[in-house]
């Protein structure tokens, strides 16, 4: 084996975003642009260098040639150990779960989440630091400023590695591992719900699951949990089978997208309880009969029950919620007396809370909710919750959220996605309402009197960081709210997320149908916008 060192420029659009770097496919397969920026990581991340270094990824297109770039240049700089799942797959909470059990010195995680796979399609790559979680701000930064002045890269002349065959190989003075990739989570799993009773419940002859791998990672992970440890009966995990282009589908975990589970949920023969997850298994759609919950809800629910579950039966240090998420989060931390973060969207603004002790339970509306038990968002363990919940208060789905509604009040709540229009567009859109916000307070937006409206900025209590222009926010005296904020999670254009959300307290109208309730608020935050003058988008791609 010989390290070659490989001559390379600079590729100008290698930034970070929330979750890495995500690019179409054949981006990454531009030679040296995938090499670059894993050397950059190298470059910048120094303890990798006689440490121990985890990899894997969701199983998508280019996800085993990325694998074997990688370890070439893993053990060109270095890296004295690699545990690598099987088959080159890792779901990113068993990612973060194999990088704290082992105490690693960090690992990189292939995936673009809920992004389309396939040789047209979407590809992602990000560093996750030894606490499990997905890079801060600084470590992004420094990986990204790196990439913008790179000469070379290290690689080796290695031939490539069998990678579904368990077992330890060497390269050069490199100790490869393959690792099964469920071992290890479903172990930790075990410590943090009653199986014994969950099990109980899939046996009980009253009980009906179906959840909706989506052809992504989740599957073999959902199989060796769901239908080999706790019981449920086979064929409880559809579309189970992790493909590289997920089945041609959409892994994304909403009602549009995993339409297929939506429908095995409703109607007479409907089954009790389903969910689905993602293409890279940190998120998660909830649904009882004929029911669905909000994320938002979810983690609200979570929250006032977890003193019910097994791995939580302690009581919890706090709550944060990204700040598009609804306040239902809040409602329930002020009655427990703890105090609820609102952070930027991303879960890396999780980290340092959840490191300090800050807080147990965090959550996104973008189907994303989580623990202290890993740093990323994990939707298999929130499947397990809701599980071990339905076992212990032995009544559904619906009848447990309406109950935390008469309890806590209502957040009725929907999002407006507008995908891939022009990025200048949604950038002059967002500077149009930026130069609105001091126009907004005390005065009347139809029916509702604007209280606040302001550019959220975050300043991290841990770290004292500080991050600005997260998102436009527009809150009224009522309890409701309009957020407008560009994602970046995709790969092509951009993507305007218009947030609503209004609260009621009264039980007597928290079953009027949402649409019927967020009408006024739609109008009011796309007229405001000027959606349609900038963007020429009469609807959004998606509602949920």
């Amino acid at each position: 084996m010989n390290v070659l060192t490989i001559p390379s420029q600079p590729f100008s659009d290698q930034r970070p975003g929330t979750s890495g770097l995500r690019k179409k496919v054949k981006v990454f397969q531009t030679p040296h642009y995938l090499e670059n920026f894993v050397q950059a990581v190298f470059d910048t991340q120094t303890d990798l260098k006689g440490g121990t270094l985890v990899l894997g990824g969701d199983g998508r297109f280019y996800n085993r040639e990325a694998i074997q770039i990688i370890l070439r240049m893993a053990v060109a700089n270095g890296v004295q150990r690699i545990l690598v799942g099987q088959g080159g797959l890792l779901s990113t909470p068993a990612a973060s779960c194999v990088i704290r059990k082992y105490q690693t010195d960090g690992g990189i995680i292939l995936s673009a989440s809920h992004n389309p796979g396939g040789p047209e399609e979407d590809f992602g790559i990000k560093f996750n630091t030894p606490n499990g979680g997905p890079a801060p701000e600084a470590v992004t930064e420094a990986i990204f400023s790196r990439t913008q002045t790179i000469e070379r890269y290290l690689t080796t002349d290695s031939d490539p590695l069998d990678l579904d065959t368990k077992g330890s190989y060497s390269i050069g003075a490199a100790t490869i591992d393959i690792i099964d990739p469920v071992e290890d989570y479903a172990a930790l799993m075990k410590t943090l719900f009653d199986f014994d009773r969950i099990h109980q419940l899939f046996n009980s002859g009253h009980f009906s699951m179906r959840f909706d791998a989506m052809h992504a990672i989740t599957g073999p992970y959902a199989k060796q949990i769901l239908e080999n440890m706790l019981g449920a009966e086979p064929g409880t995990v559809i579309n189970g089978k992790p493909l590289e282009d997920f089945g041609q589908g959409h892994p994304d975990p909403n009602l549009v997208h995993a339409h297929e589970v939506v429908k095995l949920v409703s109607g007479p023969k409907g089954v009790n309880f389903a969910a689905a997850s993602d293409g890279d298994g940190d998120r998660n759609m909830i649904l009882g009969h004929d029911f669905f919950v909000t994320p938002s809800d979810s983690l609200a629910v979570m929250a006032a029950n977890a003193h019910l579950i097994k791995g939580y039966a302690d009581g919890i240090r706090g709550i944060a919620r990204s700040m598009p998420t609804s306040q239902a989060a809040d409602r329930v931390a002020n009655q427990l007396g703890l105090t609820c973060y609102e952070t930027p969207t991303g879960w890396k603004f999780f980290g340092n809370l959840l490191d300090a002790d800050k807080i147990t339970l965090c959550g996104e509306e973008s189907f994303g909710t989580g623990s202290n038990h890993v740093r990323e968002k994990d939707g298999l363990w929130a499947v397990l919750f809701w599980l071990n919940l339905l076992a212990v208060k032995q009544q559904s789905v619906e009848s447990i959220v309406k109950q935390h509604w008469g309890d806590f009040g209502r957040n009725y709540y929907t999002r407006y996605d507008y995908e891939g229009i022009d990025k200048s567009a949604a950038e002059g859109l967002m500077d149009h309402l930026r130069n609105l916000l001091p126009t907004l307070p005390e005065n009347n937006l139809e029916q509702y009197q604007v209280e606040f409206a302001d550019d959220f900025a975050y300043t991290d209590p841990v770290d004292g960081s500080r991050s600005e222009h997260q998102g436009i926010r527009i809150g009224f005296t009522d309890g409701s709210r309009i957020v407008y904020r560009l994602s970046g999670t995709g790969t092509e254009g951009a993507t305007l997320r218009i947030y609503l959300e209004a609260f009621e307290p009264d039980p007597s109208k928290q079953m009027m149908p949402t649409a019927d309730v967020m009408q006024p608020l739609v109008s009011i935050s796309t007229s405001l916008a000027e959606i349609e003058a900038r963007t020429g988008r009469n609807r959004p791609t998606v509602i949920t």
